[in-house]
């Protein structure tokens, strides 16, 4: 137990080592590319609304007259004391964007992930486990169509499905206005928020609302988790400590779920926490199509106003969270098949 113990540990410190330099070379593309474009952002955004003057002082104060040098090593302190910067088209601090917006986005991931891996892993074993038989038939097509089908059109085939023609669901937005006015709001996270304060109206509301979305973003990530699980599985099932398990009279059931399906799982949690990772750095497609006020609508509304240095920091966010979510999943990875220590 020691040994595993330190195994684990030696590999996971490893593993932080190993992302330092990666960390530090995509931070250095996103400064390069936000200052591949001539000028500054803060003429790209209101160059034409302001005086030369003001565009002079305010270029001052943000930094942009110093050497470039100085400026990349102005934004590493910067992003190590987790201050990405303030909006330019609304004054807005970042962190208060992605914290507030970011919420938003959070909570459609997690309900959306639920879903994904629900329905992929419950699938694709199904698939698997019945290879070359009319589950495994449906099971495949049901997921090439799912994931081929664009997100977009999912979503609008539900709004008027669930929205219009059947009245069962809202077709936008996170909640009703006079839930977003009264909600009391100590996370973010309106589900969470209506469970602390015991609004049970509210609570019905937001989910209300959560469903549609969700479901069409969790379905389309379930299909690329049906086909990895299944092919998986088959390859486990084929292993020789399986036939050996079978060769003792274990019952299938058991062979499948006790001794195939954990070793099934390394490569389907990278794929799990990455798609995670991605989804929470901004399921731009779907907040677009429900208006959702996640991460990924602000985004593009900061791109339509060329407010690079809120483009800057909420991808400079989105990329560690993928750095961490990268190296949690090793670690995961790592305890789940010591092998992957060695």
């Amino acid at each position: 137990m020691a040994g595993r113990s330190h195994s684990l540990r030696r590999y996971l410190l490893t593993r932080i080592a190993l992302a330092i330099p990666m960390l530090l070379i995509l931070l250095t593309l996103v400064f390069l590319l936000m200052r591949v474009a001539p000028g500054d952002p803060i003429s790209a955004a209101l160059g034409g609304r302001l005086p030369q003057e003001e565009l002079d002082r305010r270029r001052a104060e943000a930094g942009y007259d110093r050497p470039l040098i100085g400026q990349y090593l102005e934004y590493l302190g910067d992003v190590a004391t987790f201050d990405f910067g303030t909006t330019i088209v609304d004054n807005r601090p970042v962190t208060d964007v992605i914290v507030q917006n970011g919420a938003a986005t959070l909570e459609l991931t997690m309900v959306a992930m639920v879903i994904a891996v629900v329905t992929g892993v419950g699938i694709g074993t199904l698939a698997g486990r019945y290879r070359d038989t009319g589950l495994d038939v449906g099971g495949r097509l049901f997921g090439i169509v799912i994931y081929a089908a664009p997100v977009f059109y999912l979503g609008f085939l539900a709004q008027l499905v669930f929205g219009k023609w059947l009245g069962w669901l809202p077709t936008s937005g996170r909640a009703s206005p006079v839930v977003t006015f009264e909600l009391d709001t100590k996370t973010n996270l309106f589900l969470v928020d209506s469970v602390i304060t015991g609004n049970w109206e509210a609570f019905v509301d937001v989910v209300e609302h959560l469903v549609m979305p969700a479901t069409v973003l969790g379905l389309v990530i379930g299909g690329v988790f049906i086909r990895l699980v299944r092919v998986n599985l088959i390859q486990t099932l084929k292993g020789d400590y399986v036939e050996a398990a079978r060769a003792r009279g274990v019952g299938e059931r058991a062979v499948v779920f006790r001794h195939a399906f954990k070793n099934a799982l390394v490569p389907i949690v990278t794929v799990v926490g990455l798609q995670f990772a991605l989804l929470l750095s901004g399921a731009v497609l779907t907040e677009q199509t429900f208006n959702w006020p996640g991460i990924g609508s602000e985004l593009v509304r900061y791109l339509d106003n060329r407010d690079y240095i809120a483009v800057q920091g909420i991808i400079t966010f989105a990329g560690l969270v993928v750095v961490f979510v990268s190296v949690l999943i090793d670690f995961v990875n790592a305890w789940i098949d010591p092998r992957v220590r060695f």
